[in-house]
């Protein structure tokens, strides 16, 4: 699949701006586990994924991480050039969690772009629109769900997005998406376990009853 097949905005550029973009992109892969983007100080640029997975979070002073997003294939990615963008108070680091490929508009080709067509500048107006709702979701859970609860919706996004019930991750890991610590979710996790609800093996935790999980997201 083309660049231009998966940027929605290719078809309301101008030629020249679509030459523009042409000689400036930039195609990447990385390895699970490698960071793309770290901080205020890294401009990357917009991102669109051609295939894989990104996790976008943040760090507290205290080093504990909270994912705010995650990307996937087709995905864009613009808070990764947020040097171009002023109200952006906060930095975010990317790290993929699959192989993944994808292509880089360098953030000063697209600011430079995005001041010339109205039509970038709405689509760029959605896209953080998009993403302040996923932030203020994430709050939401933070600030008024209980830890089951979240764990629960976790553990249920999880299977969804890797379309599986044996879920290869750590309490470790589930702790950095969640921004806690991990002895909170080994104790949850231990909890569930004893429920009936998941079985635990080293980097392992196999979902075995999906409707009880459900009911703890909904109770």
């Amino acid at each position: 699949m083309e660049f231009q097949e998966c940027f929605p905005l290719w078809t309301k550029l101008t030629p020249s701006q679509q030459n523009t973009i042409d000689k400036s992109l930039i195609c990447r892969s990385v390895k699970k586990g490698e960071t793309i983007h770290s901080g205020g100080m890294d401009c990357t640029g917009l991102i669109v994924i051609k295939s894989g997975q990104f996790r976008a979070y943040i760090l507290s002073d205290e080093g504990r991480e909270v994912t705010i997003y995650r990307l996937f294939d087709l995905d864009i990615c613009l808070l990764s050039a947020s040097c171009m963008i002023r109200s952006i108070q906060f930095d975010i680091t990317i790290e993929a969690e699959k192989d993944t490929r994808f292509w880089i508009i360098p953030a000063e080709i697209y600011k430079q772009i995005m001041e010339t067509s109205a039509p970038a500048a709405n689509y760029t107006n959605e896209i953080m629109a998009a993403r302040f709702s996923e932030v203020m979701w994430l709050m939401e859970q933070i600030m008024w769900k209980s830890m089951d609860k979240r764990i629960a919706a976790f553990l249920l996004e999880e299977t969804s997005i890797e379309g599986t019930n044996d879920l290869k991750i750590t309490h470790e890991g589930i702790a950095c998406h969640l921004g806690t610590h991990r002895e909170v979710v080994t104790r949850m996790l231990h909890y569930f376990q004893k429920e009936g609800i998941l079985r635990l093996a080293r980097g392992v935790v196999e979902v075995t009853d999906i409707p009880k999980l459900n009911a703890i997201c909904d109770s």
